[in-house]
Order: C-alpha cells, then sequence, then structure tokens
C-alpha cells in the first residue's frame, strides 16, 4: 500500500474515474465482479493507494502525482 494524503486521494479519484480501464461508469471494478458490483476500492480509500492495477498502469499517467507519492513514500 502507498500512503496518500487528502488532496491526493482527491486527485486518484479523478483518474480512477477518467482513465481506469477496470473502472465502469457506476464506479464498480470490473475486476471484482462476481455477478454483483463491488465498489473500486480506489473511490473509497482516502488514506491509500490499495490497487495494483491502479499503481502500475494508471497512476504512472499522471506523473507530477506519481513523483510526489512515490517521494512521500520513500520510492526510487
Amino acid at each position: 500500500m502507498l500512503k496518500i494524503t487528502s488532496k491526493q486521494a482527491d486527485k486518484v479519484h479523478r483518474l480512477v474515474k477518467d482513465c481506469c480501464a477496470n473502472c465502469d461508469k457506476d464506479g464498480n471494478c470490473i475486476l471484482l465482479d462476481d455477478g454483483e458490483g463491488h465498489r473500486c476500492v480506489q473511490l473509497i480509500s482516502i488514506y491509500g493507494i490499495y490497487c495494483n492495477y491502479f499503481k502500475n498502469a494508471v497512476l504512472p499517467s499522471d506523473q507530477e502525482l506519481f513523483e510526489q507519492i512515490k517521494k512521500q513514500n520513500k520510492l526510487k
């Protein structure tokens, strides 16, 4: 898990809605679909990044936010 601030959480939520291929129009995660809708983990999280798909495939699309989060989590 990568820790994020509340200000970063707003940007993360926007990225999920705009760019995540696994988030449907209702905010449900297609990867978690088992016949019932399951809310996207990133849309309900305000303290961290829990979704590996988001972290690896979507977050890098906002280079500035990505660098901020990596720096505060002491990642290279």
